[in-house]
């Protein structure tokens, strides 16, 4: 039995190490002075001096931390309302119409939603830009936030609301001082994940941005077909310790509204 229970931990390692391997490789090698990945020939910081003196890939970082910030906030707002429009949707029917329909949007290709986009803002004379790229940035960023919000409000039981309302709160009270609180969690956790998902989005973005305009995904893809350069691989490295930087800042976020407070009640 004991044999048994290592293979479990054996094979998440042995996946963790398939994932990462490459990931280490490339930070390693965005150190070489060499300025190949075949041989590591030194120490250097070079490629991390020229990634910040390049001025257009800095506006591209601004652009993409733009973009993934004002997405993720507004369809954090959208996903919150939308949870709460099928968990309390009075029809089953509804509402389990609403939830499959939500459900296609995270599951469907991102190329075809990416050239659907691209028909749509085609079709309605929409230059292709800044704007298209954080609509539809919005628009699959939705469905995750609605999934990670509603089991939060459906786990909330409804004689907190009852007992709220019978104390005199107004419908507005409620939704702010009972309901928002309580899923707070869920807010968080759609709020990151549609943040990261905005800024690992390529297929996406690909179709609906312009001339003039750019994120990093896109940016990274044109750079890496011109030929390998360690430029990449600085750039690549900066944004997987944003990355780390965003899971810690998620973790003590979600640690601390699990803290039960002095009544026993968590926060």
């Amino acid at each position: 039995m004991k044999k048994n229970r290592k293979w479990p931990a054996i094979y998440l390692a042995l996946i963790f190490i398939i994932l990462y391997t490459p990931i280490f490789y490339l930070i390693f090698y965005s150190f070489n002075s060499g300025g190949t990945m075949y041989q590591f020939e030194g120490f250097t910081l070079d490629w991390y001096r020229e990634l910040f003196a390049d001025a257009r890939l800095l506006i591209i970082v601004l652009n993409t931390i733009i973009i993934a910030l004002l997405s993720a906030a507004i369809s954090t707002i959208i996903g919150v309302a939308g949870g709460l429009a099928i968990a309390y949707a009075r029809k089953r029917r509804v509402k389990n119409t609403l939830l499959s329909l939500n459900n296609v949007l995270i599951v469907s290709p991102d190329v075809i939603i990416g050239a659907s986009f691209l028909i749509l803002f085609t079709m309605i004379g929409l230059k292709l830009g800044f704007v298209s790229v954080l609509l539809a940035h919005i628009a699959f960023s939705v469905p995750i936030v609605v999934l990670m919000v509603l089991p939060k409000i459906e786990e909330m039981s409804t004689s907190m609301i009852y007992a709220a309302m019978d104390l005199g709160a107004s419908r507005f009270d409620v939704l702010t001082k009972v309901i928002l609180p309580y899923i707070t969690p869920g807010i968080f956790a759609g709020f990151f994940m549609a943040l990261t998902y905005s800024l690992d989005d390529f297929a996406v973005t690909f179709f609906v941005t312009g001339n003039g305009f750019t994120t990093l995904s896109v940016e990274i893809y044109s750079l890496a077909r011109r030929g390998v350069s360690l430029n990449i691989n600085a750039l690549s490295a900066l944004l997987f310790l944003f990355t780390i930087i965003l899971v810690i800042g998620y973790y003590f976020i979600t640690k601390r509204n699990d803290k039960p407070n002095g009544m026993g009640v968590r926060q």
